[in-house]
């Protein structure tokens, strides 16, 4: 993209993200895709973080992806190093070649095995990565890393994002005062099952890796795992936990001690701010959908049906054109292929319901719906009337923004 993209008008400020114990970040302009602006990040981790992370489930990942998922097996981490603007993916022996090579490089300043090292990259697909420019950024990079460069490396990771994006928490393991916090970036190619889409979180919490795994897992699935901006699932997504240890916390062993509790409360509530500032920031987005489904024959089948409503096409441009026309939401639960009835089937914008058990409500009046729909943030709730299960998606409208940065974005 050549010109700079106007803010999305969903953008939230960037917060303060204090020093982390353990934790130090950078950003600089190493000229890989972009003039003018910085690309490549790197973090350094106190020896002894451990390590968490989930991957796309994309059939054709990059190279970083691969990389990542094999040094993960090793459950500590000392550094991380992120590059914009190049994808890193479907480059064939140069793409694996060019990981060995920077993760050597940022082994080297760390003094560390370059299994623990992760890396990440973001960007445009089936190119060459030019690792070479990272490797001769990355000495400079490191000299300047600082216990307070979160804000800077958010900004370096964005490609098409038009804000940066952060989110902090802070909570109690067993009495201990413990911090999460943590980037992202994503702004299109944003579907279910990690979508190109970042997030790298650290806590100063002691917790090994398994643990935090389990954790990771398990949050993902109710935030990262609920968006879409546009259905496509990309070849780099990544989110990291890394875990310091220096909030000296009593030792944990198992994901599902109580003592945990409020810790895992804190740590999905971060992940869904993070997924949800991601939406708000998909390309041409002017408004944000939440969709809430009950009565569904699992929470899986409810998720299934509520994803096939968020990713429907005409779903999002009457929303971008401020359209209750419902008649879309019912296609698009038909067209889910999960358990329904329509004569069991209730739709409901903005808190008032428009049909219930397979007809419009007698004495329907849109006035209320017209109004909810020429805000920023649309609420839509469908009933199947079949069962018990529950699930929820995040997405965002369909505006011609949306092509307009896609048709050009290599130029």
């Amino acid at each position: 993209m050549a010109d700079a993209l106007p803010t999305s008008p969903l953008a939230r400020p960037f917060p303060e993200l204090k020093p982390m114990a353990g934790v130090r970040f950078g950003a600089t302009a190493a000229g890989i895709r972009y003039a003018g602006r910085t690309d490549l990040v790197m973090a350094e981790f106190t020896p002894g973080t451990t390590v968490a992370g989930v991957f796309t489930r994309s059939k054709c990942p990059g190279a970083p992806v691969d990389w990542c998922r094999a040094a993960l097996a090793g459950g500590v981490a000392r550094a991380l190093v992120v590059n914009a603007g190049n994808a890193n993916v479907f480059t064939g022996r140069a793409g694996y070649e060019a990981t060995q090579a920077n993760a050597a490089d940022a082994a080297r300043l760390t003094q560390c095995a370059a299994s623990e090292v992760f890396l990440a990259s973001t960007g445009v697909i089936g190119e060459v990565l030019p690792y070479r420019k990272i490797s001769d950024a990355l000495p400079g990079l490191y000299a300047t890393l600082s216990d307070d460069g979160w804000e800077g490396a958010a900004r370096g990771i964005m490609t098409t994002d038009t804000f940066p994006k952060g989110a902090v928490r802070e909570t109690t393991i067993a009495g201990t005062t413990v911090r999460i916090q943590g980037i992202a970036k994503g702004s299109g190619m944003i579907a279910p099952d990690m979508a190109t889409m970042l997030a790298f979180i650290a806590t100063d919490a002691a917790l090994p890796a398994p643990v935090l795994q389990a954790l990771l897992s398990r949050g993902t699935e109710k935030s990262f795992n609920c968006t879409t901006v546009d259905s496509d699932t990309s070849t780099s997504d990544m989110v990291l936990l890394f875990a310091t240890g220096r909030a000296g916390n009593p030792a944990i062993t198992d994901a599902h001690d109580p003592a945990l509790a409020d810790f895992t409360q804190a740590l999905d509530s971060l992940l869904l701010e993070l997924a949800l500032l991601v939406v708000r920031d998909g390309e041409g987005a002017t408004k944000m959908m939440h969709i809430r489904v009950t009565g569904a024959t699992s929470d899986e089948s409810a998720k299934r049906v509520a994803m096939a409503i968020a990713n429907s096409p005409l779903v999002k441009t009457a929303i971008a054109g401020e359209d209750a026309n419902w008649g879309r939401v019912v296609m698009a639960v038909g067209k889910s292929g999960e358990p329904a009835n329509r004569d069991t089937l209730s739709v409901g914008i903005g808190g008032t319901w428009i049909a219930r058990n397979g007809t419009v409500v007698a004495g329907y009046d849109e006035t209320p719906v017209v109004a909810h729909m020429k805000g920023q943030e649309i609420e839509i709730d469908v009933d199947l009337g079949l069962a018990n299960g529950i699930g929820q998606a995040w997405t965002c409208d369909l505006t011609h923004g949306y092509i307009d940065i896609n048709g050009s974005y290599r130029s």
